[in-house]
């Protein structure tokens, strides 16, 4: 959900205690629609992350970390002109707006002390990050909204910023007791508490309207105390940051306990407002980034696999008629063994079928075109076409299977790729192996050597897991020891694993948390307990021409894990 204009005003509140006096260090633009100011407030190092997409619109302290491009974009290098050395003054909302304003001294162009402002607009679509300067005027926004369309307002640099157009309802915030008795009592009580209170009242989100609608049982008559309760927890900064999850799952977020989803869903309280947008957004943002920019990619694989199914499929198909090759060859014979019963014109021969017992009677049908002898030997010759055939197409379907199975891994670590350097990285190994063509006249990349992801058992062992499949086969073949432990998740796509023992025997516990990692960055993450093969790296090996990731492996044992993203989390930090 977006933010609504009470959790705003909530957050407002919590980053004028964290960040007020704070020093402005870096300014970072990781993705088009994000910005990352690194802070020095109260004797602490702090990133502060302000996003402006659509349906994501936020801003608070975060702890993830951002892939930076390789260029910075041009409001970036504005912002780190004017924003860099910058002191925060406050922190505040406008007008009980889905708005936050950072009041920042400042040094203008020629060295002179002067105040700016950094607004963030968080209103859905015309979400905005707009620096003003101290005069009033833009400097420059995020999002430059000219004289084109019908927009409600222009953005641009030199023009006076105005606030958004308000709303033509009655604002939640500056509404008196018995304007919302007034307003309650003329309502239109065959409409539902929530749509009505949605479309009467700013400042309420969805959610909020639900359950207000939920705790009052759809009776307008007890909705006013519901709204005294809510203003009165409002007036009073009762908030409650909650997280809503459901089957493990952030689904959505308030300032309030949240009972409308029964037992559905339950409510997960967080430290702090910035707590709470980090954990809600910060994974949805990264699949999101991650499959915006792996959407080509995925195509060209999808294709690949896609064509390849459907030559395998007709490959298949043709080496099921290769099973009547035996028949044919026994009519064959049948027709050699009866040439003196055949005569030229005849359409078939009925003979007796020595090959079954009792020799029962069988009908050959025959080319009348042909003599005895051509019927005998195209016979022959056709037998000996679905041998070869069948010897020929039994080698093609085991190397368009490998090749298909070869794909489907190589989706699967596209789906787990973290940054543009995995991406990056399988890009590489699919022009390698053939599936991508290199864009003509680019030169062959350097590959740039990265660390496969490193863990930290309980106990203090190592583990390492393969990003894709050449680093599979580098951490198996190369990084690992003979000693050290292999893990795999049993007939299921995956990252190779190594747990480091130092030549010991690795206790159950670094055991089945290796085993567990196995299952995380598997196919199988969601599919609950999921068997992991381990075995000592000296008994596995890379066969001669396999493609990338693939080993085979010999005297294992089998166990039973399942993904667990909290453990995966915490064991990656130790």
């Amino acid at each position: 959900m977006p933010l609504d204009a009470i959790c705003t005003a909530a957050l407002a509140m919590e980053l004028e205690q964290e960040i007020t006096g704070g020093r402005i260090d870096k300014v970072q633009q990781p993705e088009r629609d994000m910005l990352l100011l690194s802070l020095r407030a109260n004797g602490k190092n702090r990133r502060l992350l302000i996003a402006a997409g659509t349906g994501n619109a936020r801003v608070h302290l975060t702890e993830e970390s951002f892939e930076n491009p390789a260029e910075p974009p041009m409001f970036c290098m504005l912002l780190r002109k004017h924003l860099t050395g910058a002191h925060i003054v406050s922190v505040f909302q406008p007008e009980h707006e889905r708005m936050l304003i950072l009041l920042l001294d400042t040094h203008d162009e020629m060295g002179v002390d002067s105040r700016k402002q950094l607004v963030v607009e968080m209103i859905g679509r015309s979400a905005n990050v707009i620096l003003v300067g101290e005069d009033g005027r833009i400097i420059d926004c995020m999002r430059r909204v000219d004289f084109a369309g019908d927009a409600m307002r222009r953005l641009l640099p030199g023009m006076i910023y105005r606030m958004p157009p308000k709303q033509n309802k009655l604002s939640f915030f500056d509404s008196s007791p018995e304007e919302r008795r007034a307003l309650v009592a003329g309502a239109d009580l065959s409409e539902p508490v929530e749509k009505w209170l949605l479309d009467k009242l700013s400042g309420l989100s969805p959610l909020i309207c639900r359950e207000l609608s939920y705790r009052c049982g759809g009776d307008y008559g007890l909705l006013p105390e519901q709204l005294d309760a809510l203003k009165e927890t409002v007036e009073n900064g009762e908030y409650s940051p909650c997280l809503i999850m459901r089957d493990g799952k952030p689904v959505d977020f308030s300032f309030l306990q949240i009972s409308q989803y029964g037992e559905t869903a339950r409510a997960e309280r967080c430290t702090s407002f910035s707590a709470l947008l980090d954990a809600f957004y910060s994974r949805r943002d990264r699949q999101e980034q991650q499959r915006r920019r792996s959407h080509e990619l995925q195509r060209s694989i999808k294709n690949a696999r896609d064509r390849l199914a459907r030559k395998l499929a007709g490959q298949r198909e043709d080496f099921k008629r290769t099973e009547s090759r035996e028949e044919v060859r026994r009519q064959a014979e049948l027709v050699t063994a009866n040439l003196y019963r055949i005569r030229r014109g005849d359409r078939s021969l009925v003979c007796e079928n020595y090959y079954e017992p009792d020799s029962p009677e069988i009908t050959i049908l025959l080319d009348p075109l042909k003599s005895p002898q051509q019927n005998a030997t195209a016979m022959f010759k056709e037998y000996n076409k679905l041998k070869g055939a069948r010897q020929h197409l039994s080698i093609l379907i085991e190397e368009n299977e490998r090749q298909l199975d070869y794909l489907n891994s190589v989706m699967d670590e596209l789906a787990r790729a973290e940054s543009e350097k995995d991406l990056a990285d399988i890009r590489r190994e699919l022009i390698d192996t053939g599936y991508l063509r290199r864009q003509k006249g680019a030169k062959p990349e350097k590959r740039k050597e990265q660390s496969p992801l490193r863990f930290v058992t309980d106990t203090g062992l190592e583990v390492l897991v393969g990003r894709n499949n050449v680093q599979n086969d580098e951490l198996t073949s190369r990084l690992a020891r003979r000693t050290d432990y292999w893990l795999h998740t049993q007939h299921v796509h995956g990252s190779h694993v190594i747990l480091r023992c130092g030549g010991l025997e690795p206790d159950e516990t670094s055991l089945a948390q290796a085993a567990s990692l196995a299952v995380y960055f598997s196919q199988g993450r969601e599919a609950g307990k999921v068997p992991v093969d381990y075995t000592m790296v000296r008994f596995v090996r890379k066969p001669s021409g396999a493609l990338p990731g693939k080993v085979i492996y010999t005297d294992y044992h089998t166990m039973l894990a399942e993904a667990d993203e909290k453990l995966a989390e915490r064991l990656r930090k130790q």
